[in-house]
């Protein structure tokens, strides 16, 4: 028996000023047999993610070692969450919710079900998707970069700044920030919309929005007492203002750097001499976050991160686009902050 399912394939690299742009993507209907080899699944995929690193797949050479970039006219693919429809695995069988990094970007797909990780609904409440976000990469890369790079210390009067903070991983490490025991958290972002939801929804001690305020004005302002702990998610001039205000011995959290990956520049993308100097003279540690260096924790940190969602610890925010014809556009908006929190594609329920 084969199956008619629709996919996302790779039209097109990015131009030459480097954004990402919808037509980069082209929808296709394939077919797709539901004649299973041993150790095969099909799964009906419920919904996918758009994240950031993902700019760098869409490259002939993504930079780094740990991802591989996305093949002109292939299925591209990305964190995902389904339901499995059949099974010639023994470690899933029908009705089972399952989860992968590297999930196809199709309707129905047959993976290898060693490739894909079981999930429990209950730990989510019923929120599939957060297991792609809060309880799942995302969650982990906020807790782990804050608890293995941020040196949190409760009782020591720490201020944190996140830039990129109404974003997927931005939201949820301020929170963890705030829990672990700084005493203010100030989050950088793109409009008044998400300013509001960072304080009023998230808890954050303030907001700047950096379309619209003078950033190291409003830095002074909102961090009296400087920077101790800064969860870098952009890069670029704001990473610059912020760095000029952290104490000495404080750390920055080099998560990520959305503002220079549609840049041909190395990753991470080279500092201004000034900023080098800044680090040096205040003997500021800055150091590459990767998750994945750090998975043997990941267990334990998605059992915290599922109880603090649970519990209302942790609240969570997402951008919900609904079809599989949408995923390009969701791609795009994503890269320029269209989206408050996790940005989510429901492809069926």
């Amino acid at each position: 028996m084969r199956l008619t399912v629709t996919r996302v394939v790779l039209n097109s690299r990015p131009g030459n000023n480097g954004a990402p742009v919808a037509e980069n993507f082209r929808l296709e209907e394939a077919t797709l047999s539901a004649d299973l080899a041993d150790g095969d699944v099909l799964v009906r995929t419920l919904c996918l993610s758009v994240d950031p690193y993902m700019r760098c797949r869409m490259n002939e050479d993504t930079g780094v070692d740990y991802v591989t970039p996305w093949q002109l006219s292939e299925c591209v693919d990305g964190g995902g969450v389904g339901v499995v429809e059949s099974s010639r695995c023994g470690l899933c069988v029908e009705g089972d919710v399952v989860t992968s990094f590297n999930w196809p970007w199709q309707t129905r797909a047959v993976i290898k079900g060693s490739v894909l990780q079981k999930v429990d609904p209950k730990l989510v409440d019923g929120h599939l998707s957060y297991f792609l976000g809060a309880v799942g990469i995302t969650g982990l890369t906020a807790l782990l970069g804050v608890r293995e790079k941020g040196h949190v210390t409760k009782g020591a009067n720490q201020t944190m700044v996140v830039s990129g903070a109404a974003g997927a991983c931005g939201s949820i490490a301020g929170q963890i920030g705030r829990l672990d025991g700084c005493v203010r958290v100030v989050g950088i972002c793109g409009s008044d919309e998400k300013c509001r939801a960072l304080v009023d929804d998230l808890g954050f001690s303030a907001a700047i929005n950096y379309r619209q305020e003078d950033v190291p004005a409003r830095l002074t302002e909102c961090c009296p007492n400087g920077i101790d702990v800064y969860f870098d998610n952009v890069g670029g001039s704001i990473s610059d203002a912020v760095i000029t205000q952290m104490n000495s011995g404080s750390h920055v959290i080099l998560c990520g750097q959305i503002s220079q990956y549609n840049k041909d520049v190395p990753y991470p993308p080279p500092l201004s001499e000034e900023t080098k100097e800044t680090l040096r003279r205040k003997n500021i540690t800055r150091e590459r976050f990767t998750v994945l260096n750090y998975m043997n924790q990941a267990e334990a940190a998605l059992c915290e991160l599922s109880q603090r969602v649970q519990s209302g610890q942790i609240n969570v925010l997402e951008t919900v686009v609904n079809g599989i014809e949408n995923m390009g556009d969701a791609f795009c908006s994503m890269m320029t902050g269209g989206n408050i929190g996790k940005q989510i594609i429901k492809i069926s329920e």
